[in-house]
């Protein structure tokens, strides 16, 4: 696999950790999180670090080392999660997003300077909102200022004068056990010299090394050059460190993960070796340093145990060491909670699209040519009918099984909504609440793929056009704050995904003044609610007062409408004045293969999807109404549906338009319940549909078409479409 290859695996990481992070927000928000909550975001940040040194990418590690500093001392408790904090590493994730965005398409970094200053300042202990926030274990140690000390060639020296300016007091020696400790692992760690051009910086892996319950025994500091040609960006020390043996080999190995050219050497030892009082350094993780306090005169003298890690222009590195004796950390408290037994986790593997497109392009040819041998076998009433019902049962398992492989929840899409309510929420001034339900529901990869632009620009129409401002809210008497709702639900064999808002909804007077202004409709035509609101879609059409970043250009919602037509799906409206607007986007679960009605009309065949057919029956003359001139109307127990006549709908002679003499089917659609007049129906199969675009051009009614089993084409009626083009057609003659 060559660099690139493995760059794409990379980045198809960034997207799954970006998408953990963004779940991880929500319930930050929601104060329903604990503390695998801020490590799981820590480990996100951590990992992207770690692949933006190993492939280069400097912008992208810098703002991730920075990100991560806050993020690992939040996880620590060094600074209290406060909801200014949360609205802060928020924004710095939309930032990362950027960033990965430019790392992944080669284009220019975002402009991170002021996101960092804010990074920066905040795990300096500043609030965001500009209180001080409550800290329980001790704040981090403050930048030391650069003061006219002189300088030496001694190291001891320098700890010397360090001592008792920035670090917190040593840890008792007397925590260290001087008897030898049972069997467990010897690690021997040196990081290479470029170690912090990288993301490797050697604090952190020890940080983790010790929340396994690990001691250093000993720091090599041999190789430190003397402190007027010491480098503060290279690495110079090694460290010997004793590991329990209760940790496994793999989970000391993932510490190092993503660390690049360091000699490590793991051994098991049948006996761990007491630390070396008088070489050992401690890099304490900020969870388990002791509060402040002013050290007795009679305590002996110590290095400093390191800081939470500094801030990017703390003093240099060589500082968090020191070869003077120190304690070893206090063990850990026990939770009080109990822990949960470990949840299995889900084997995976990456496979390239195009091959499981393939796959599935062959289950839809092994169906057709399945159908094909049940025709042939049933016009010459061969033997083997037994077999081939066996087939049957087979061919639908294996399809069945290579959809569900293609099916991706609804949760890749909605997890970008937060993020643009976000940016929305800044340019408009709104407060806006986003709930989400049914972001779990499965649908083919090719609908998730294409339905985020349309999602997209239905999302920011309901904040902008939809929502009120504040002051408007509140004199209407609604809450300050406006809701908007995303849900997505299976219904009747499709996808049905909603983006609903508490707005002032569709001011009707208004969208039929400006489609007057753009000649859109005639001043005098006769349209119905539905019908001025369906108005919204047509080219050019927009009710903003003027150009924004957001809206006024009068091309988004045409281009919702295009998009989701392109994916056989049907748009629908529904607006009170003053209550809000609720815009549903009705799409096929799969694009591939559907269960059928084969039927004729005249002398050509067509498919009817049993999604969305209710029953069929032969009307009596007692159940069918005349209405109009041309027009009628079935009694369904009751139940009074519109009759329409498919050969009429689609242009074909010789078809049937009389209802006595014909078959109806009930169908339910966006439109409601109608009745499709057909001449005869043939038999019920599972076809598969083939895209009408891409092998001759779109028609108005047909959703593709497809091969039945004695090899004639079939086309497949778009139940919503034919049902809906009366009404069209209609405002097309008031129009004229």
């Amino acid at each position: 696999m060559d660099l690139d290859a493995i760059q794409q695996i990379f980045f198809q990481e960034c997207e799954e950790g970006l998408a953990g992070m963004e779940s991880a927000f929500a319930a930050l928000r929601d104060q329903q999180y604990d503390g695998e909550t801020i490590n799981g975001i820590f480990r996100a940040v951590h990992s992207i670090k770690g692949g933006a040194g190993a492939f280069g990418h400097e912008r992208l590690q810098a703002y991730t080392h920075q990100y991560e500093t806050l993020l690992d001392l939040l996880r620590s408790e060094s600074l209290a999660l406060t909801p200014p904090l949360v609205d802060l590493i928020v924004a710095a994730f939309d930032m990362l997003a950027d960033h990965v965005g430019a790392a992944r398409d080669g284009g220019d970094a975002p402009d991170d300077a002021a996101m960092l200053a804010r990074l920066i300042a905040a795990a300096n202990g500043e609030a965001p909102g500009g209180a001080t926030p409550a800290v329980e274990t001790p704040a981090p140690a403050p930048v030391i200022e650069e003061a006219p000390v002189g300088v030496s060639d001694d190291f001891d020296d320098l700890m010397a004068m360090l001592d008792g300016v920035n670090a917190p007091p040593p840890l008792p020696l007397e925590d260290f056990d001087a008897a030898p400790a049972a069997s467990g692992w010897l690690l021997t760690f040196r990081p290479p010299a470029n170690a912090l051009d990288n993301g490797g910086e050697p604090l952190l892996l020890l940080r983790e090394l010790l929340r396994m319950d690990a001691r250093v025994l000993s720091c090599d500091a041999d190789t430190l050059p003397p402190l007027a040609t010491l480098d503060p960006e290279q690495s110079y020390l090694a460290w010997r460190i004793a590991v329990p043996g209760t940790v496994e080999e793999e989970d000391i190995r993932a510490v190092f993960e993503f660390t690049d050219g360091c000699a490590l050497t793991l051994e098991r030892v049948a006996t761990l070796p007491a630390p070396s009082p008088a070489t050992i350094v401690v890099a304490a993780a900020p969870e388990v340093a002791p509060a402040p306090a002013t050290p007795e005169p009679s305590a002996p003298a110590a290095a400093p145990v390191p800081a939470p890690e500094p801030a990017p222009v703390a003093t240099p590195a060589a500082a968090a060491v020191a070869p003077a004796p120190v304690a070893a950390p206090a063990p850990r408290p026990v939770a009080v909670a109990p822990t949960p037994p470990p949840t299995p986790v889900a084997q995976t593997i990456r496979v390239d699209l195009d091959k499981l497109d393939r796959l599935v392009n062959l289950v839809g040819e092994l169906v057709i040519t399945q159908a094909m041998l049940a025709q042939r076998l049933s016009e010459n009433d061969m033997a083997g009918i037994s077999e081939l019902t066996d087939l049957d049962h087979l061919t639908r398992e294996l399809q069945e099984s290579t959809m569900a492989i293609r099916a991706q929840p609804m949760k890749t899409v909605f997890s970008r909504v937060p993020r643009i309510i976000r940016e929305l929420e800044g340019e408009t001034g709104k407060r806006v609440r986003l709930d989400i339900e049914g972001e779990m529901t499965e649908v083919d990869k090719t609908v998730v793929e294409r339905i985020g632009e349309p999602l997209t620009h239905l999302i920011r129409n309901a904040v902008d056009h939809g929502l009120e401002t504040t002051e408007e809210r509140i004199k209407a008497g609604k809450p300050e704050t406006g809701v908007v709702t995303l849900s997505a639900a299976h219904h009747s064999g499709r996808i049905v995904i909603t983006v609903a808002d508490d707005g002032r909804g569709i001011d009707r007077s208004r969208v039929r003044a400006k489609a007057v202004e753009r000649g859109i409709i005639l001043p005098d035509a006769v349209l119905s609610d539905e019908e001025v609101d369906n108005l919204i879609f047509a080219p050019g059409f927009s009710t903003a007062a003027t150009v924004s970043n957001i809206s006024g250009r009068g091309v988004g919602m045409d281009v919702v409408r295009k998009n989701v037509q392109a994916l056989g799906g049907r748009i629908g409206i529904h607006s009170k004045f003053g209550s809000g607007s609720s815009f549903s986007l009705s799409l096929p679960l799969t694009l591939a293969v559907v269960d059928g009605m084969i039927v004729t009309v005249g002398d050509q065949t067509f498919v009817i999807p049993l999604s969305h057919i209710v029953e069929s029956l032969r009307p009596s003359d007692r159940s069918v109404t005349a209405i109009g001139i041309n027009g009628s109307v079935l009694d369904v127990r009751g139940s009074y549906v519109p009759i329409y006549p498919v050969a009429e709908q689609l242009g074909i002679e010789g078809g049937e338009r009389n209802p006595e003499k014909a078959v109806l089917i009930v169908v339910e659609g966006d439109q409601g319940q109608a009745a499709l007049l057909v001449d005869s129906i043939q038999d019920q199969r599972q076809v598969v549909v083939k895209s009408l675009e891409a092998n001759y051009q779109a028609i108005d009614g047909l959703a593709g078409a497809t091969i039945l089993g004695d090899g004639r084409v079939a086309l497949i009626i778009d139940v919503d479409a034919l049902t809906s083009q009366r009404s069209r057609r209609g405002q097309l003659a008031h129009a004229a």
